[in-house]
């Protein structure tokens, strides 16, 4: 076994005082660039209810935010993500969470950003905590535009512990080969995740996952002083 450790972190609520994915839809809706704006507003607002619920599935939510990325082209979207970043990203960045990423890069540990949310959201947003590796759901590319499906396995609950075992073998690592992993999450949805590593710490937590780490002991880690999108 190596000494080595491992920290994986989750990014909607965890890192973010928002979810990405949310706030991104709201950012196209509120700039008229996705379609009708209520309806647009409706459908994401139903899709966070049923996420706080743990009762989403990825193709649910493929449907609606991976078909915004394939009605636009590939330049008008990355045009829009700066502006997103600028408005609604960089602003939301807390110091206690650049700390915690901060200490475990300093400490030489393996890092990655594990989240549902797709990456062509997240990718700039990991980047900008400095982390190197981000293991997200991908959204298919063909023919120089996204299809609005899913390329590969979702990184959404059993999905995360699938992708990032898949990570780490292309390493020729597992998670046993490391003293400690981490995993920093807020949501119910990640326990799966949180229940193979040896470090599960609940943050910012649910309700219903600050119960579960409750029962359970494990360490509950409450980084903001708010949250700015609502979570049950």
């Amino acid at each position: 076994m190596t000494t080595r450790r491992l920290a994986l972190f989750d990014l909607d609520h965890t890192l973010l005082p928002l979810d990405s994915d949310y706030q991104w839809a709201d950012f196209l809706a509120r700039t008229g660039r996705a379609g009708d704006p209520d309806e647009a507003r409706r459908r994401n607002d139903d899709l966070m209810e049923q996420y706080n619920r743990g009762e989403l599935t990825a193709e649910q939510a493929a449907e609606f935010m991976l078909g915004l990325l394939a009605a636009h082209s590939p330049f008008e979207l990355a045009a829009w993500h700066e502006e997103f970043m600028t408005q609604v990203i960089r602003p939301a960045f807390e110091a206690r969470p650049r700390e915690l990423v901060e200490r475990h890069l300093a400490a030489g540990d393996l890092c990655a950003v594990v989240t549902a949310t797709n990456s062509f959201v997240t990718a700039p947003i990991a980047r900008a905590f400095g982390v190197p590796v981000l293991i997200a759901t991908d959204p298919q590319y063909l023919g120089g535009r996204y299809t609005g499906r899913i390329e590969g396995t979702p990184a959404f609950k059993e999905g995360k512990v699938v992708r990032v075992n898949q990570w780490l073998a292309g390493l020729g690592l597992s998670l046993a080969d490391f003293s400690e992993s981490f995993f920093y999450s807020d949501s119910v949805n990640d326990v799966p995740l949180l229940e193979v590593v040896t470090q599960p710490v609940a943050t910012n937590p649910s309700p219903r996952l600050r119960s579960i780490a409750a029962e359970r002991g494990w360490q509950v880690l409450d980084l903001f002083d708010h949250m700015e999108d609502s979570k049950s």
